[in-house]
């Protein structure tokens, strides 16, 4: 049953955009508390939602390990539930880490362009932190050992070189955060990206 609770189910907002995934034990409570509705596929392809009575009347011939069992009932976990009051994206920012300026920079050197694996790869700020260059997004790029010791503490300018793309803050996706690994159903892929599942965090600081 514990393990039934804690399955993932995809959360939609009013305006049916994919903007969390959460257990089934919160997305049955909210469903039972009238916020949510479960989202149903059918075989022409089009969606139609239920709420939980509608949802406990069709869930009486669940596999058993598809449902949950109440005192005098049966519930199926959801796959999908839609909130019905929630119409905004989650405003979140993309961590200003190591790992993830490798992802920006697709693990690729902002001077000569070609790619490298990471450990060949150094943080550069492109203003020289004793110029007063800040450590932000918009100042740090990945740079090649050769192109790093090349440029030492000049500015692109006064090493004649330039940058491949001018740096700057990645916009947040949804589901960055959430590991690739983690278990996704078919009934999702209507709703998501896929792309955004394959991005990696690290917790590293720059």
């Amino acid at each position: 049953m514990n393990t039934a609770l804690n399955q993932h189910v995809l959360v939609l907002n009013r305006l049916w955009q994919a903007v969390n995934v959460c257990t089934a034990r919160r997305a049955l409570t909210l469903l039972f508390q009238g916020q949510a509705q479960v989202v149903v596929g059918a075989e022409d392809g089009s969606f139609r939602t239920l709420n939980f009575h509608e949802w406990r009347d069709v869930s009486a011939d669940a596999p058993h390990d598809e449902s949950i069992h109440a005192i005098s009932f049966r519930i199926r976990v959801p796959r999908i539930i839609l909130l019905l009051m929630y119409d905004r994206l989650p405003k979140k920012e993309v961590k200003f880490t190591r790992h993830n300026i490798f992802e920006r920079d697709k693990n690729t050197c902002q001077y000569c362009g070609e790619v490298f694996d990471r450990k060949d790869l150094n943080l550069d700020h492109v203003i020289p932190r004793d110029r007063g260059g800040p450590t932000t997004w918009e100042n740090i790029v990945c740079s090649c050992i050769e192109c790093n010791t090349h440029k030492a503490n000049r500015t692109p300018q006064e090493a004649a070189m330039h940058l491949v793309r001018k740096p700057k803050r990645p916009k947040w996706r949804p589901f960055v955060q959430i590991s690739f690994s983690l278990q996704k159903h078919d009934s999702w892929k209507h709703f998501i990206d896929l792309a955004y599942w394959n991005v990696e965090l690290g917790e590293d600081a720059v």
